[in-house]
C-alpha cells in the first residue's frame, strides 16, 4: 500500500491491490501450470485443523523461550509482551489495549490473518521463487545450494521487515530490533519455508494466519500488557 500510494495511485486503489494480489497472482500460478484444479468445500475443514496443528510447534517454542529464557526479559519473543510475533507486519499498527477490550483483541485478529497471508505471498511464493531464479538459473548455482540460500535469505528479510520498514528505511518504534526475536522469526521463517515446500501456500499462509489468531489470543488473555 505504502508503495503503491508514494508512486501515486490512489488510496482505494492501494487499499484494494493487495487482496487482489493474493486472490490473482495464486489463481495466475495455477493456470500457468496447467495442472488439472479442483475445489472441494469438504476439504476446508480438514484443511484448517492441519493449519492449526502446523501451528501449535511454533506455539509451543514461544511458549519455551518466554519460560526458560533467563537472560531475556519477559516477553522478548513476543508482540506486545509476550508470544513471538511472527505475523506482526511493520506497516500495521497493531492496537494493545487492556485485557478484556473484544474491539481491540479483534483488531489485532484481523491484522494477524491479513499480516500471515501477505507476508507469505511475499516472503515465501514470491521471493523464494525470484531468489531459485537468480540463484539456479542466472548465476547456475546448484539446486541444493539455491534452495539454501533462498530458504535462508528469505527468511532473514521476513523477520527483519518485522524491525524496518523496508520502503522508508526507517525502524519499526512498535517493535524494536532483540536478537531473541530476530532468531525466532528467521526460524519461523524457514520453517513455513519447508511448509511452502511440502503443502503449497494455502496451508503455509493458513498456518501462519492461525499460529497468530492463537499467539494473539493467549498473550491477550494470559500475557496482558
Amino acid at each position: 500500500q505504502k508503495v503503491l500510494g508514494q508512486i501515486g495511485f490512489g488510496s482505494k486503489f492501494a487499499m484494494a491491490a493487495p487482496p487482489l494480489a493474493v486472490i490473482l497472482i495464486p489463481i495466475a500460478l495455477q493456470i500457468t501450470s496447467k495442472k488439472k484444479w479442483d475445489f472441494w468445500a469438504l476439504d476446508i475443514l480438514p484443511m484448517g485443523v492441519e493449519c492449526i496443528l502446523l501451528s501449535v510447534p511454533l506455539i509451543v517454542l514461544t511458549l519455551i523461550l518466554n519460560s526458560t529464557s533467563p537472560s531475556v526479559e519477559q516477553g522478548q519473543y513476543g508482540t506486545g509482551n509476550s508470544l513471538a510475533g511472527v505475523g506482526q507486519a511493520v506497516t500495521c499498527s497493531s492496537v494493545y489495549g487492556a485485557a478484556g477490550s473484544g474491539h481491540d483483541m479483534l483488531a489485532e485478529v484481523i491484522t494477524g490473518i491479513g499480516a500471515g497471508i501477505y507476508e507469505e505471498l511475499v516472503f515465501r511464493l514470491i521471493l523464494i521463487c525470484l531468489l531459485m531464479l537468480l540463484f539456479q538459473d542466472v548465476l547456475r548455482f546448484d539446486h541444493r545450494n539455491s534452495v539454501i540460500l533462498a530458504v535462508l535469505i528469505s527468511a532473514a528479510l521476513f523477520s527483519a521487515h518485522h524491525h524496518i520498514d523496508f520502503i522508508t528505511g526507517q525502524s519499526n518504534p512498535n517493535d524494536p530490533f532483540s536478537m531473541g526475536k530476530f532468531v525466532f522469526r528467521t526460524t519461523a521463517g524457514v520453517y513455513f519455508a519447508g511448509l511452502f515446500a511440502i503443502r503449497g501456500f494455502g496451508i503455509t499462509a493458513g498456518t501462519h494466519a492461525f499460529y497468530n489468531i492463537i499467539a494473539v489470543t493467549l498473550n491477550w488473555y494470559y500475557f496482558p500488557s
